[in-house]
C-alpha cells in the first residue's frame, strides 16, 4: 500500500503561495502592458488635428475600449484631398488583437496615400481593396469613405461592408443614408464600389461611425441607428455644435451592452457653429 503523502509544512505553503502570487503579478503586468501598447499604438496612428474648412464644421469622438484584455482596430480620418475637396472615413478592423490595431494603421495610411492618386471614393476603396489582398494576410476590414467637396455641399459615398452613416436637415428631417455598398476590403479580388451622391445643406449635418457605437448584445443596430437618427435630428434644428454632436452620439456605446472599440466622425454645415 502507498503511504499517504504528508502535508506540507506551514512555511512550504507560504512558499508555495508567494511564487503562485508573484506568478500571477507578472502575467498581469504582461497582459496591462500589452494593452497600454495597443491603445497607444492606436492613439498614435490616428489623425492629430482635423482640416478647417469655412463654412463646414469636423468634430470626432473616439473610445478604445477593451473586449478582455485586447483592443480592436476601429478608427477615423479626416484629410485635404490634392484637388481641395475633404476625404472623411471611418472604418473597423476585423479582430481585438494588438495585430488588429496594426493593420488598422495599413489600411488608414494605404487609404491616404491612394487618395494622392484618385479621390473617388470608389475607386479609392477598390484599389484599398486591391492592395490589402496584395499583402496576403488574413484580416480585412470595413470602411466607409466620403469625399465632401466645400464648393458645393455634395458628399460622395462609397461603403465597404460598414453600417451606414446618419443624416439630418435643419428643418427637422433626418434619417440613415441609404446606399448599394460593397463587401469589406480585403475580401473579394476585382470588387467595385458603388457611389452614392448626398446634397449637405445649411445647418445639416452626417454622422460617420462604426458599429460599436450603436450595436451590442443590449441593443440591435436598428435600435442604435435609430438613436443616432433622433439625436441628428435634434442637433440640427437646435442648431447645436458639431462638437456636442458628436459627444452624444459616442454616449451612445454605453447603451449596448459590451465593451468595443467606437467611433464618431460628425460633419456639419454652417448651422453646427463650432467644432474641433
Amino acid at each position: 500500500m502507498f503511504g499517504k503523502r504528508p502535508a506540507p509544512g506551514g512555511d512550504e505553503l507560504l512558499a508555495r503561495l508567494g511564487s503562485l502570487t508573484t506568478q500571477a503579478r507578472r502575467h498581469a503586468e504582461l497582459q496591462r502592458s500589452r494593452v497600454e501598447l495597443a491603445v497607444a499604438l492606436q492613439r498614435g496612428m490616428l489623425p492629430g488635428a482635423l482640416p478647417v474648412v469655412p463654412g463646414f464644421h469636423l468634430a470626432v469622438r473616439y473610445s478604445p475600449a477593451h473586449s478582455g484584455l485586447d483592443v480592436g482596430g476601429d478608427w477615423y480620418d479626416a484629410f485635404t484631398l490634392p484637388d481641395g475637396r475633404i476625404g472623411l472615413s471611418v472604418g473597423d478592423v476585423q479582430g481585438h488583437t494588438i495585430d488588429a490595431a496594426a493593420f488598422m494603421g495599413q489600411v488608414r495610411v494605404g487609404l491616404r496615400a491612394l487618395a494622392s492618386v484618385t479621390g473617388h471614393p470608389g475607386d479609392l476603396l477598390a484599389r484599398t481593396n486591391d492592395l490589402l489582398l496584395s499583402l496576403g494576410g488574413d484580416r480585412f476590414a470595413t470602411c466607409t469613405f466620403m469625399r465632401l467637396d466645400p464648393a458645393t455641399g455634395v458628399l460622395e459615398s462609397a461603403r465597404a461592408g460598414h453600417i451606414p452613416c446618419v443624416w439630418a436637415t435643419a428643418d427637422g428631417k433626418a434619417g440613415i443614408a441609404e446606399d448599394e455598398g460593397g463587401p469589406p476590403l480585403g475580401v473579394l479580388d476585382g470588387t467595385e464600389y458603388p457611389v452614392t451622391r448626398y446634397q449637405l445643406t445649411t445647418g445639416g449635418v452626417f454622422v460617420l461611425l462604426t458599429d460599436g457605437v450603436v450595436e451590442g448584445p443590449a441593443l440591435s443596430v436598428d435600435e442604435g441607428l435609430d438613436r443616432v437618427v433622433r439625436l441628428a435630428g435634434i442637433a440640427a434644428v437646435a442648431n447645436l455644435e458639431a462638437d456636442a454632436l458628436a459627444g452624444a452620439v459616442i454616449k451612445n456605446a454605453a447603451l449596448v451592452g459590451h465593451e468595443d472599440d467606437a467611433a464618431v466622425l460628425v460633419v456639419g454645415h454652417d448651422g453646427c457653429r463650432a467644432g474641433v
